[in-house]
């Protein structure tokens, strides 16, 4: 990612030959927010595949982990953001996918396409608002998202979306279960491998889970991460 940094400089008075003052700031400016570490791009080491995580908050949480599971079997890149749902996928996939080749790409979109949202997109309780993407044009988008990855030659792996427990802000519980059935299609058709993490995480809810919410404590997106690396250590181009 590019870092644009702004520079100023004051050239002298040319009447005066004196240099302008420069007038303090009335007050302090506010801290820069630190990036996710998740987010921060990396370096390749060289001779190893590259693999591309693309995902939301979920796969941010065990980005990182499985990063560190791989160490020397894969570089492990991801999207430089939380993916969101399939409507923002569509418009950023490009630039996510970049010009570099990618070996194989593990990917999901679902939580926040079966969020619901106000007349001004902010979150909402379901009763009281609309599903952001519709399971029709969830359906039209994935497809159209999959067969874009696929024209990347790389080895495509779909992630089912995790559980949305009771509870949960926004969303209603089971929703996960009908987006899921229309990804299965969906990569049953395209030819694409599926790794069922959501039916994996379901299992061990109770035990790595939050509360009423569809994110994980840390040593959850640790076990996560654990299924996510094998998944893809198993699928990883042979070494000549």
């Amino acid at each position: 990612m590019a870092l644009l940094v702004a520079t100023s400089g004051f050239a002298a008075d040319t009447a005066t030959k004196k240099t302008p003052a420069v007038k303090a700031p009335s007050a302090k400016a506010p801290a820069a927010k630190a990036q996710r570490p998740e987010l921060i791009p990396i370096q390749d080491e060289p001779g190893l595949p590259r693999v591309l995580l693309i995902g939301d908050s979920i796969s941010m949480g065990y980005t990182i982990p499985t990063r560190d599971l791989l160490k020397g079997k894969a570089n492990v890149h991801r999207i430089p953001t939380n993916g969101g749902p399939t409507t923002t996928g569509l418009k950023e996939i490009e630039k996510w996918l970049g010009t570099g080749k990618w070996d194989l790409i593990h990917f999901n979109w679902g939580l926040h396409d079966l969020k619901y949202m106000d007349d001004v997109g902010g979150r909402i309780d379901p009763g009281k608002g609309k599903i952001q993407v519709p399971l029709a044009d969830y359906e039209k988008n994935l497809r159209q998202l999959t067969q874009r990855l696929k024209q990347t030659g790389a080895k495509l792996i779909w992630c089912t979306t995790t559980p949305v427990p009771e509870g949960s802000a926004a969303r209603i519980a089971g929703d996960e279960t009908k987006y899921n059935a229309v990804a299965a299609k969906i990569m049953a058709e395209e030819g694409v491998a599926i790794h069922d993490l959501g039916a994996f995480a379901k299992e061990k809810l109770a035990e790595i889970g939050l509360p009423a919410n569809v994110h994980y404590s840390p040593e959850g997106y640790g076990v996560l991460a654990t299924r996510v690396a094998a998944t893809i250590e198993a699928s990883l181009p042979s070494k000549n």
